[in-house]
Order: C-alpha cells, then sequence, then structure tokens
C-alpha cells in the first residue's frame, strides 16, 4: 500500500526529482518543504506516513528538524538524504531518530527501496 509522504530539501530540482520517482511508484507527496523550520509545522499540519529529510539546509538543519518531528510523534518514519561524503552526519541522523538514508544523486530503485522498507510495504 503506498503512502502519502512529505520531501523535505532546499534544492527546488531535489525536490522535483524525488516527487517525479515517488509519484511514479505510486506514492501520494504531500507537502514539501525547503527547510527543517517549515518541514516541522508542515510535518504537523499534514502527518505524512514518511518524510524524505535532507541533512544540511538553512534556518534548520535535517537532523534538528527530526529530532523536533520526533518530539512531537515518536513514530515518525523519516529517510535521510545526503550528499557523497556526509557518513558522519548520517550516523548522526540514524541517532536522532532517522529509519535509513539514501545518497544523492538519487537512484529510483534505492529511493523505493528505502520507502518500502521504512513503510513496512
Amino acid at each position: 500500500m503506498p503512502g502519502r509522504i512529505m520531501i523535505v530539501d532546499d534544492a527546488a530540482f531535489m525536490r522535483m526529482m524525488l516527487k517525479d520517482i515517488l509519484v511514479k511508484n505510486g506514492y501520494e507527496v504531500v507537502a514539501e518543504a525547503s527547510n527543517g523550520k517549515e518541514a516541522v509545522l508542515k510535518y504537523e499540519e499534514t502527518k505524512p506516513d514518511l518524510v524524505t529529510m535532507d541533512i544540511t539546509m538553512p534556518e534548520m538543519d535535517g537532523i534538528s528538524a527530526v529530532k523536533e518531528i520526533r518530539k512531537k510523534d515518536p513514530q515518525a518514519r523519516i529517510v535521510m538524504c545526503s550528499a557523497m561524503g556526509q557518513q558522519a552526519m548520517v550516523v548522526d541522523a540514524i541517532q536522532a531518530g532517522a529509519r535509513d538514508f539514501i545518497v544523492k544523486p538519487f537512484k529510483p530503485d534505492r529511493v523505493i527501496e528505502a520507502v518500502k522498507k521504512v513503510l513496512g510495504n
């Protein structure tokens, strides 16, 4: 069963790429945010089944946003998106409560694999 997903990335191009991959695979993108602060607010509004979260963003980074979202919803399912060479930050994100991660540039198969794994479908 596909799910409702929120995409968080400060780059509009990355959000568009992810949205394209997800929609083509039957997922519904219910919200997009361009920074962590916006992500926390939109999470509360839309209650998505899953969030894809960039790590490096203005205003509030992805790791801080994961912590904020998980404070409000300990069951939140979050997949981190990282650029090559951000492995240490991915570890921090997993410790903060992220369930998986995908690396940019996105490979559609890996994105869907991570989403399915985290959603349990």
